[in-house]
């Protein structure tokens, strides 16, 4: 089995979508960097590769045998081993998982770009693995708070935690179903349609309001944002974290 020693991480816990798995240039002085003294490497499909980055499956058997307690993680001069994570590469692409003791890839990272030459490298003489793993009724779902990927790619980090925002206020919406709010708030988003929006029931409202703004990020999708959230304390704490975060990149 091939190794990888000194590796650093940055974690993204709970992220099904391997766009919210930040590369190397989007991370943050903030961010909780951590060190593997050692990892084992896996050489995988790219159908394997795309089950394990883009969601949280339970990873196959073979995989998590192959792995068990072969990792470790260093805190100074603390060794603690760890009960399954390695990192991965399909030969295009590289992740490191970490399943904290379950059998689902919990905690995912992207690897620095010299330690991700390195994996390219390393593998280059090496068998693909396909662990016994059967794609065959397995499909990616997409929703609204999911988001499919033509929906996010080109957006910065910030732009894109600020959507996931947007996208939970629009849930809550869809959830309360309420007329005259889906009209006030589709009459925010397009003003200039508000003769019409008298006239349109829920459905109509809320299919022009998602459409409207499923597609990009600017600044309208931003003041429509910080507006729909208002009041609710935990969506704006997460609003402030991000617009902190793009002050303190501008200074």
């Amino acid at each position: 089995m091939l190794y990888m020693h000194d590796v650093w991480v940055n974690w993204f816990e709970g992220e099904e979508n391997g766009y919210n798995v930040c590369y190397f240039h989007e991370w943050r002085k903030e961010d909780g960097i951590e060190l593997l003294d050692q990892v084992p490497l896996l050489y995988i499909t790219e159908e394997l590769f795309f089950y394990i980055e883009n969601d949280m499956q339970e990873l196959p058997k073979p995989l998590l045998d192959a792995i068990y307690k072969r990792a470790y993680m260093r805190k100074g001069q603390e060794r603690t081993v760890l009960e399954y994570a390695s990192v991965i590469t399909d030969g295009n692409n590289t992740l490191v998982f970490d399943t904290i003791g379950y059998r689902i890839p919990v905690r995912k990272s992207r690897l620095i770009p010299r330690q991700e030459q390195l994996v390219y490298d390393m593998i280059k003489n090496a068998k693909v693995q396909s662990y016994k793993y059967v794609a065959k009724n397995y499909k990616k779902e997409y929703h609204m708070l999911s988001m499919p990927p033509e929906l996010i790619f080109g957006l910065t980090r910030r732009e894109r935690q600020l959507k996931q925002l947007l996208m939970i206020g629009l849930d809550q919406l869809r959830t309360t179903n309420h007329l005259e709010e889906l009209r006030y708030w589709l009459t925010e988003w397009d003003p200039k349609r508000y003769p019409y929006i008298r006239f349109m029931d829920e459905d109509a409202v809320w299919t022009a309001l998602y459409e409207g703004v499923k597609e990009g990020w600017s600044y309208r999708h931003e003041d429509l944002c910080r507006k729909l959230i208002k009041g609710q304390p935990f969506l704006e704490k997460m609003w402030e974290i991000e617009n902190g975060q793009e002050q303190n990149a501008s200074q």
